[in-house]
């Protein structure tokens, strides 16, 4: 017999849309009894919402989720792309410029790392992009103290077992040898926890600079470290193959906000009921 599927999206889909939060992230919340809908506390995500159905997250009222929209940000060595730290270290949101809405990342560069992270006010955008069925190609460079050479490196281009864990081969060009260290230029298609520095430790060398230079078709290029750039709704559209967007100018880039005071997830100031 056909079970007829309820009308609507999962509620934790519509929270994430609204750019309030990931959708696992909407799942605690409701799990914490911090969303109703129609004026009445829900318990679990296992729920389908229409227009029609009032959504209250934490006391306020969900809107009309944003177009989504994409950012390019230079990640400066020494943050942490977390909303907040147990360490108490500042993190990629207590830098953002304050004219931005409230983004999340896609993916994430490890406190040593820098280069190019990609910030979305859409968490299903986000779990598009960070789905390894995606594909996309993460450039990198990275400087490592030592003297490798075409033969030491093809380990990782085969493809590497680490701890019990496997690394999918990737591309990996020696672009230079420097006094006493080398850059490489590496590619690859998964993002595993410092997957980079941990496979080239087992071939014998220290990563002491990591640089992500492009994320699939999107490029670091001249953005200077702690701006942010936002893509071109057309750009977004046509990348992503999402539905029609009204395209407005690139705008400048943003610096980063190096005297911001610590605080939590950045609210959303794009929409009156966030």
């Amino acid at each position: 017999m056909t079970q007829n599927t309820p009308p609507g999206d999962r509620i934790a889909k519509v929270i994430a849309r609204a750019g309030l939060a990931s959708r696992r992230e909407a799942e605690q919340l409701i799990l914490e009894g911090r969303v109703s809908v129609n004026g009445k506390t829900i318990s679990s995500p296992a729920l389908n919402v229409t227009p029609d159905d009032k959504v209250v997250v934490n006391g306020k009222v969900v809107g009309t989720p944003d177009e989504p929209r994409i950012w390019l940000y230079h990640k400066p060595v020494g943050l942490v792309t977390t909303t907040k730290d147990e360490q108490g270290r500042d993190t990629i949101f207590d830098k953002l410029p304050e004219e931005l809405p409230r983004v999340m990342s896609i993916g994430r560069l490890d406190l040593n790392s820098e280069g190019l992270l990609l910030l979305t006010n859409d968490g299903g955008v986000k779990r598009k992009l960070e789905l390894p069925s995606t594909g996309w190609l993460r450039r990198y460079r990275a400087r490592v103290k030592g003297q490798p050479t075409e033969e030491s490196l093809e380990p990782l281009r085969r493809g590497m077992v680490i701890d019990g864990e496997r690394f999918q081969p990737m591309i990996v060009t020696l672009d230079r040898q420097q006094g006493a260290n080398a850059w490489l230029t590496i590619g690859l298609r998964e993002g595993k926890n410092r997957e980079i520095r941990r496979a080239l430790a087992d071939i014998g060398l220290t990563v002491n600079r990591l640089i992500r230079v492009s994320y699939g078709p999107f490029q670091l290029g001249q953005l200077k470290s702690g701006a942010v750039e936002e893509l071109r709704r057309k750009v977004v559209r046509d990348q992503l193959g999402l539905e029609t967007v009204p395209d407005a100018k690139p705008s400048k880039p943003l610096k980063q906000n190096r005297n911001a005071p610590r605080r939590g997830p950045r609210p959303d100031r794009s929409k009156k009921s966030p």
